[in-house]
């Protein structure tokens, strides 16, 4: 045995190395056949010692030979051969993992790799060493079935690559275990060595994936799905041992968003990798089990990523294949998955998540006792379930729905949504705006963010449709109005809140322009679009975030009780539907109420203290942190910094002016009648600021002109544009933004137009 030992560990050094060996491949076939070993256990030591004589002589390669093997040295005692028949096991099974290794890699040799392939397909040919690995899945010596599995994964996953025929024995093992699941616990060894052969096609470079994975897929389609419909059929508060089917849920669902995931890169149609699709309700039943809220987690991220079609994107990284168009099946599957999510909330769902637990942390769930606990809820979970809903209403209304259907899923899913999220937003939303939500769910996740923000702009522009093919009143389009605000997807709250969230900077717009990773340049060219033909209720939502900033600030810097008490009595709350009311037209002149409950929508009237707050100067957008443009020298980046320092104490100083004349105003106008705001004796933006603050210092205290949300974001687009046309000129943006551009460009000019109507 120590000799045998020692032959192995010169043959290990040599491979790991990925030095060529000398003898003939056969030579070396009788040290990594594992089932040497288990003959040899298996005898009696007088047995053991005549065998492995007699073997030697014929097979031992000449370069490994010693000068002579004891028989003492092999004919040990029962006990001793057990132990070191182990360690020879673990060694010889390490060499052909890293000898298929080496086969794989692409710095290997090429004649060391030739040597090692042409070994490894003799040892498949002479020995039926998958049933011999297999036999130690039940090994009660964890680390041996552990390696003995992986070194079973390799050597199929050789197979499949090099286009040998898998072995009749493995294919009716997976078969039988899959299919007699939940009686044959052998399916847990299955469910890993199919999910590892799965995850190296998709990390190989070979050009021929599909057909690999075709090869590979076709034995075990069927077996599969009868093993999904077993498992997921299961009455989990009935089952004694949990943590059986624990593990197999999670085995599981890896295999399945792989499937899932080659379904998405890779052009093939078996039924395998539609299961969830077919059967979307069977995974979703999971989150509603009593299991651990990680199990939760991670179900509903992946029927999360399903849904946005961004299955493998973790599993495949940089390696992975590329999207392919997706199938004839594709609408039906979204659809059936859509209709499937919709109809667990509405059994519930949400109230079965489990939101204020433990939150996950890197390394574990427990803190040191030193530390305390930071409460809060599972933001993963917020997000996903947030995402579930938005995503499957804008799928639902994509296929086939009337405006008034459309309607009532909106308000009866998002008001379960709303009512959901409240509990864990701290602080809670605005009662009168609960467009908010997004950015306050998806704060620390851009990419889900934006996926949201799409979804509800393609619901928003799917009831446009509806509501102008239907030809609807003039009141019923206001409670329409009315509706989007109430239930959390007017399009302009939405995106307003997330300039507001990134402070109006345009390089964070730019990063969003220019990654891959979100859905940005979608989701802004078709908010742009909308942006040119709804103009006026983007700019009445503006006056709206106005009102709400500068009642904000009259909070901070007015000091007088009886004042602030003075203006409460006399000031009503102003609501979204009470702003889009009032401003019918981005050109014509707009009035505000203090009282909107006693005056019809289009005549509302506004208070003096509320034209104050209107025109008070807000604080400047901060600037970007750093230059995205690349300088052809070091002067430009010199001019650029001196001008926006310039332009920065400018802004400071216009800003300070301002809130002392704001002030003024407040404390002067607390006794003054209601008068209405005309936009056309001075506009609500100047026309040739430079700067984001514009104050005439000779003017009177009243005529104070704010620089409101309306100008901060054409201000932003502005900046944007000029990046934007900086980088292309040096050949650094990654696509045409001609488009785009023009885009921007036309939204400029519908803003100035409107100034000139002033």
């Amino acid at each position: 045995m120590k000799a045998f030992f020692e032959v192995l560990e010169q043959l290990y050094k040599k491979v790991l190395l990925g030095a060529t060996l000398e003898n003939e491949s056969h030579d070396y076939i009788f040290y990594l056949n594992p089932a040497f070993l288990d003959q040899d256990c298996s005898t009696t030591p007088s047995s053991e010692c005549h065998h492995c004589r007699g073997v030697q002589g014929r097979h031992q390669p000449p370069s490994a030979k010693l000068a002579t093997i004891s028989v003492a040295s092999v004919c040990l005692k029962r006990h001793s051969m057990m132990c070191s028949a182990r360690e020879i096991k673990l060694l010889q099974l390490t060499v052909i993992k890293v000898m298929i290794t080496r086969v794989l890699s692409v710095e290997t040799d090429f004649h060391a790799k030739e040597k090692y392939r042409d070994i490894i397909k003799i040892l498949l040919k002479s020995s039926d060493i998958d049933s011999t690995l297999t036999c130690m899945f039940q090994n009660s010596d964890k680390l041996l079935c552990h390696v003995a599995a992986k070194c079973l994964a390799l050597l199929l996953y050789f197979q499949v690559r090099e286009e040998i025929a898998l072995s009749n024995s493995w294919i009716a093992f997976c078969q039988t275990n899959l299919s007699e699941y939940p009686e044959n616990e052998k399916a847990v060894h299955c469910l890993w060595t199919l999910t590892f052969i799965l995850k190296e096609i998709f990390k190989d470079t070979h050009s021929q994936k599909a057909e690999i994975l075709k090869q590979f897929l076709t034995p075990f389609d069927t077996a599969f799905e009868v093993f999904y419909n077993s498992l997921f059929s299961q009455h989990f508060e009935s089952c004694q041992d949990t943590s059986k089917i624990i593990n197999s849920l999670i085995g599981s669902l890896e295999l399945l968003e792989l499937l899932t995931a080659s379904r998405i890169h890779l052009k093939l149609h078996f039924t395998c990798q539609r299961i969830f699709f077919l059967k979307p309700s069977r995974v979703l039943a999971v989150i509603t089990w009593p299991v651990q809220a990680f199990v939760k987690r991670k179900f509903i991220v992946f029927i999360k990523k399903c849904l946005l079609w961004k299955v493998g994107e973790d599993l495949c990284r940089g390696s992975g294949p590329a999207l392919v168009p997706p199938d004839q099946h594709f609408d039906v599957d979204m659809l059936a998955v859509a209709d499937a999510v919709l109809h667990a909330v509405n059994l519930g769902l949400l109230r079965t998540l489990s939101v204020c637990g433990k939150p996950p942390c890197f390394g574990g769930d427990e803190v040191q006792p030193a530390h305390e606990r930071v409460p809060g809820p599972d933001h993963v979970i917020l997000r996903a379930a947030s995402l579930l809903i938005i995503k499957s209403l804008e799928i639902k209304f994509q296929s086939s729905a009337s405006a008034n259907e459309m309607k009532v899923d909106l308000q009866n899913f998002m008001a379960d949504l709303l009512t959901f999220l409240k509990p864990h937003l701290q602080p809670s939303l605005h009662p009168h705006n609960p467009c908010e939500w997004i950015s306050r769910v998806f704060i620390e996740q851009d990419d889900d963010m934006l996926e949201a923000a799409r979804a509800s702009l393609g619901i928003y522009l799917k009831l446009i449709g509806e509501c102008k093919a239907t030809e609807s009143l003039t009141q019923e389009k206001e409670m329409w109005s009315h509706h989007t605000h109430e239930y959390g997807y007017n399009p302009h709250c939405i995106f307003l809140f997330l300039l507001k969230n990134i402070g109006f900077d345009p390089s964070v717009l730019l990063d969003f322009l220019i990654s891959s990773e979100t859905c940005f340049l979608e989701y802004f060219v078709r908010y742009l679009k909308l942006l040119q033909k709804d103009w006026t209720n983007f700019f009445t939502i503006c006056k709206y975030f106005d009102v709400s900033e500068s009642k904000e600030n009259i909070n901070i810097y007015v000091c007088s009780p009886s004042l602030v008490q003075d203006r409460s009595s006399r000031q009503a709350e102003l609501s979204p539907l009470a702003a889009l009311g009032s401003h019918r037209n981005a050109r014509a002149s707009t009035s505000w109420a203090s009282d909107a409950s006693s005056k019809p929508l289009n005549q509302l009237m506004m208070s003096k203290e509320t034209m104050a707050m209107l025109q008070a100067d807000s604080p400047p957008p901060p600037q970007a942190s750093g230059s995205l443009v690349d300088y052809e020298s070091s002067e430009d980046s010199e001019v650029e910094d001196t001008d926006q320092h310039s332009a920065n104490s400018k802004e400071v100083s216009l800003h300070q002016e301002a809130m002392k004349k704001f002030q003024d105003t407040v404390g002067t106008s607390g006794n003054k009648t209601e008068l209405s705001l005309e936009p056309e004796s001075k506009p609500l933006v100047p026309k040739q600021s430079n700067t984001p603050s514009s104050i005439d210092c000779d003017t009177a205290p009243n005529n104070v002109c704010e620089v409101g949300m309306c100008y901060r974001t054409l201000k932003c687009f502005e900046e944007l544009q000029g990046a934007i046309d900086r980088l292309q000129k040096k050949n650094l943006f990654p696509y045409n933004p001609t488009a785009l551009l023009k885009l921007l460009k036309g939204t400029e000019a519908i803003y100035n137009e409107s100034l000139n109507a002033f």
